[in-house]
């Protein structure tokens, strides 16, 4: 076995798509409209699917928002800096909710952004790079 994918809904396609290719640098491996279930999904990721996981975003057609739970905890993405990484963010009008630093009673740098339906992602640095 191996992880394919996780699945987030989205309330608007477009606006995913652009936080997570123009903000995170991913890039859409493939996007399909099922116009009988009135739904799209589009796979995003850093690489193809049968080379690692990926995200994948459904868009419901009908609803444009979704309450996240308190079960949802965040995707994590390695960064060569976190806090470059934010900078990045923040320069492509991306919501920083944490900014980067040490972790509480820790001393791994992460920082957290937040995508346009509100689903977090921490940057975790890579061990050895420089803060």
């Amino acid at each position: 076995m191996r992880f394919l994918h996780t699945m987030l809904r989205v309330g608007n396609l477009d606006k995913s798509i652009d936080f997570y290719t123009n903000v995170l640098g991913m890039r859409v491996l493939r996007r399909k409209d099922y116009p009988d279930g009135k739904f799209t999904l589009a796979f995003v990721g850093y690489q193809d699917e049968n080379e690692g996981a990926v995200i994948e975003l459904t868009h419901n057609w009908d609803t444009d928002h979704y309450d996240l739970g308190n079960g949802y905890g965040h995707i994590a993405l390695e960064v060569d800096n976190a806090y470059d990484a934010c900078e990045k963010v923040k320069q492509k009008g991306g919501k920083v909710t944490r900014e980067a630093g040490p972790m509480k009673h820790g001393t791994t740098v992460i920082a957290f952004v937040e995508d346009p339906d509100g689903y977090k992602i921490e940057f975790i640095q890579h061990k050895g790079r420089a803060d």
